[in-house]
């Protein structure tokens, strides 16, 4: 009956406590994250970057089409002339001009076309950029959250212990009163009242921080009525681990941002090598014109029909001898798809390791969640036994506060490893591509 109350305490408790504030708005995982990736301003940074790798990329696309530019010009001019009296004036005159102008690259050793090729990588590129820095805060607010569930459990667990004090301190008293124990052994038990009520005020402090916590991480305002919902973390415990961390990385490579992002590094170095070649073809270019002009309104009409003044051309710029500028273009460009390659290679190495640290984590945290559930029994089934002397009187305060504080360190461990356990649970989820919810 002993053991069920305690696990009435540590289990049923916090899994009851949702419904004592069913009236206030509870924020679950998902909901957290979702708040997160709408408010964090790195988060919006990236999807600016990304709006304006989409405008690059419209733009090179446009680059294609012909120009076409108009221009209006007016000009004003004197003269001073002497008429047959001898007198002299200045006269003046005007001209009107109008024009219009294109032009359009026919050929330049595949550049516009490279271009539009840089310019979509360099947009997909910042798109999973974007992802990654999702993902970087979707990673912190799961951790927070988690901070706050295990804080929230740590006040249940240590009002408790304080309140089991209380009935012990009063039942030392009643015995201090009939004279069946001493006063020494009666301030024991009133000093680990006091000691236990310390730890209760540290663990109500920790939970308010870890609120805060997870409330900045959010850019959500310091709010007191804060609260967040209390998932099934028992039903994770049972997961068995991972025990393949190639399986974990194989899936995790098709996934993983990180991955797609440094391909199309490598893939982006490669077009810079064929701009960079592009340099020693030649450039072939198409460019028309119209233009008119009128000196005088009241002829406007007929010199404007007059006058128009029709051009087109074609021209070719060959690149002959440029201080060998393209040369070294072209070298640095191949240096570039090697550091690109090696990127490449660096981040699928530095994913596999992540997977293959995670995967040990996991199947350690188990491990240490299993000794910790055999201790906590243990030392519950050793407190049992020693409360039951104590209520008897054949135990003093000092051996059953020893037990006590036993069972208590017993049950901080318990609960420690338990949400390592599903930390570790959910970043294995995360590197699968599995969504961060409960």
């Amino acid at each position: 009956m002993r053991k069920n109350r305690f696990l009435w305490i540590t289990v049923v408790i916090p899994m009851i406590m949702p419904n004592i504030s069913s009236g206030q708005k509870q924020w679950t995982l998902a909901e957290c994250i979702d708040y997160a990736l709408r408010e964090n301003i790195q988060v919006r940074k990236a999807d600016v970057s990304v709006s304006v790798g989409e405008i690059n990329l419209q733009q090179a696309k446009d680059n294609r089409w012909p120009s076409l530019s108009a221009s209006v010009g007016e000009s004003m001019g004197w003269q001073q002339e002497t008429d047959v009296y001898g007198e002299t004036a200045f006269t003046g005159s005007s001209r009107t001009s109008a024009s219009l102008s294109s032009g359009v690259t026919l050929f330049s050793g595949f550049q516009t076309k490279n271009q539009i090729k840089q310019a979509d990588l360099s947009y997909r590129i910042l798109q999973l950029s974007t992802d990654e820095t999702k993902e970087n805060v979707s990673l912190n607010i799961l951790s927070a959250y988690l901070q706050v569930l295990y804080a929230e459990e740590q006040v249940t667990t240590s009002r408790s212990q304080a309140n089991a004090t209380r009935e012990e301190m009063a039942l030392a008293y009643e015995r201090l009163s009939l004279g069946a124990i001493a006063n020494s052994d009666y301030l024991q038990v009133k000093t680990q009242l006091a000691s236990e009520e310390l730890t209760l005020a540290n663990a109500i402090n920790n939970l308010k921080m870890a609120r805060v916590t997870l409330m900045q991480l959010m850019e959500y305002p310091v709010d007191d009525s804060f609260d967040i919902a209390r998932p099934d973390i028992d039903s994770l415990l049972s997961l068995p681990p991972v025990t393949s961390a190639s399986s974990v990385f194989q899936e995790a490579i098709q996934v993983k941002p990180q991955i797609r992002n440094a391909e199309l590094g490598r893939e982006s170095a490669a077009v810079d090598l064929e701009l960079a070649k592009g340099g020693f073809y030649p450039t072939v270019s198409v460019n028309a014109g119209l233009s008119t002009g009128f000196t005088q309104a009241a002829e406007m009409g007929s010199q404007l029909k007059s006058g128009f003044t029709p051009s087109v051309g074609l021209s070719a710029s060959i690149p002959i001898f440029r201080n060998n500028q393209n040369k070294s273009s072209v070298a640095k460009a191949m240096q570039g798809i090697t550091t690109a390659e090696l990127d490449e290679l660096n981040t699928r190495n530095q994913l596999r390791k992540e997977v293959e640290q995670a995967v040990l984590d996991e199947q350690s945290a188990l491990i240490s969640y299993e000794a910790s559930v055999n201790q906590y029994e243990a030392s519950l089934e050793t407190y049992n036994v020693a409360e039951e002397k104590f209520k008897l009187g054949a135990m003093n305060s000092v051996d059953f506060l020893i037990q006590k504080t036993n069972l208590a360190s017993a049950e901080s461990k318990l609960l420690q490893a338990k949400y390592e356990l599903v930390y570790c649970h959910k970043i294995i989820d995360f590197y699968r591509g599995k969504s961060l919810t409960f």
